[in-house]
């Protein structure tokens, strides 16, 4: 055991500051719940009926709907709202996270210094950032994950951990319970009872709140964290070493992984290939597929492919693409992950697309039977389902 401070409890919000962000938590459940309703009910009273009268058809895709609904004042409200909602996420924790600031870095040099929860953090202080990452604020979160203003810093960490809990706010099914790494872990162990990985890597693991619940269900497991950003490897490090987990976050661009090949026997992300360009996708299933040991399992979680849901959702889906600093979310979208997946390395017999419940939001009996292929999945939307994609690489 150890004497690391949680940094997830340092920054505490005032009583002003709890009721602002709690007022975001809600106004953003406004937009994604009610608003979104009745935009789409706008759409399907209204805006497809007249596309449909004077074209003879529906919209075709996403891009259709979104020129035709633009104009809607419906649209109009629920677009301005979301954007200024999502801005106001982030400056929501900026000041407790100011104020902290210098207790959580010292939490963070303290867990680095301390080797009792076996553990270790490598930085790399020449790595080049990509442009993907470092042109632009991805998420409207201003200086994106992985800018440093002092040394040792951790701040664009905690306004992600801070500001994450604002944006989930009301819209998670459980505060406990739900989370992708909670849902894909539990997941893997129904589906697959007699995978029992001993190292798991995550890339593009940020703060390591995805990666940690791997250890719940596979407690002899080693982590393995990747990502590009030093201040949320700093936090997620720290985090670890309050936990008492082993994990192991290093400093790294997952287009080219310093891991020697067959390395590890899952490797998942989460929410991560959309940031991605597609010719660096490619890059980074390429290395996947080299660091997964032969019967290792690939699992991503990732949005639903274009072709999976119909034009509206499409549009509903893509509003991120221009309206959040995400510019391949659509790209990535369209493509055809079967097809990213063999050309990686991995057979097509071996590949697999399916959605499952978030483990919060369903029984563990309605859970068990999804994961089976006994019932379906609940329609994906505001944290209640997780489309995964992956394979597993050939004996």
């Amino acid at each position: 055991m150890n004497n690391i401070t949680n940094i997830d409890e340092v920054a505490i919000p005032t009583h002003d500051e709890l009721s602002r962000q709690g007022l975001i938590s809600s106004l953003r459940k406004y937009v994604m719940k009610d608003i979104s309703a009745e935009m789409s009910q706008a759409y399907e009273t209204r805006v497809k009926p007249e596309f449909i009268a004077s074209h003879g058809r529906e919209p075709s895709d996403g891009e259709e709907v979104r020129a035709i609904i633009s104009d809607s004042l419906t649209y109009k409200m629920w677009s301005s709202i979301r954007y200024n909602a999502q801005e106001m996420v982030w400056e929501s924790v900026r000041e407790e996270v100011e104020r902290h600031l210098p207790e959580m870095i010292s939490i963070a040099k303290d867990a680095v210094s301390t080797s009792s929860y076996g553990g270790s953090l490598v930085l790399d202080k020449d790595i080049d950032i990509p442009n993907y990452v470092s042109g632009l604020d991805v998420h409207l979160m201003p200086g994106c994950w992985q800018v440093e203003h002092t040394d040792g810093d951790v701040a664009q960490g905690a306004i992600y951990a801070n500001g994450g809990t604002v944006f989930r706010g009301s819209l998670m099914p459980s505060k406990t319970k739900s989370g992708v790494g909670a849902s894909v872990s539990n997941w893997l162990a129904i589906r697959y009872p007699d995978f029992e990985p001993k190292k798991i890597l995550e890339t593009g693991c940020t703060i390591g709140t995805n990666l940690f619940p791997y250890k719940d269900i596979y407690p002899d497991a080693e982590l393995f964290g990747i990502d590009i950003a030093a201040p949320c490897l700093r936090y997620a490090n720290a985090r670890a070493a309050a936990k008492n987990l082993r994990a192991h976050f290093s400093q790294q661009n997952a287009e080219t992984l310093d891991f020697a090949d067959n390395s590890f026997d899952l490797v998942v992300s989460s929410f991560f290939f959309h940031e991605l360009p597609i010719r660096t996708t490619e890059k980074v299933l390429s290395e996947c597929y080299r660091v997964l040991s032969p019967g290792g399992m690939m699992v991503h979680m990732e949005l639903p492919p274009a072709s999976a849901v119909d034009s509206y959702y499409n549009f509903y889906l893509d509003w991120d693409n221009e309206h959040n600093n995400e510019p391949n979310y659509r790209r990535f979208r369209a493509q055809d992950l079967d097809h990213l997946m063999t050309t990686a390395g991995f057979k097509n017999d071996n590949c697999f697309s399916v959605s499952i419940p978030d483990i919060g939001g369903v029984t563990s009996e309605e859970f068990k039977k999804v994961s089976l292929g006994e019932l379906s999945p609940p329609q994906h939307g505001n944290y209640t389902s997780w489309c995964l994609f992956g394979a597993q690489k050939k004996l």
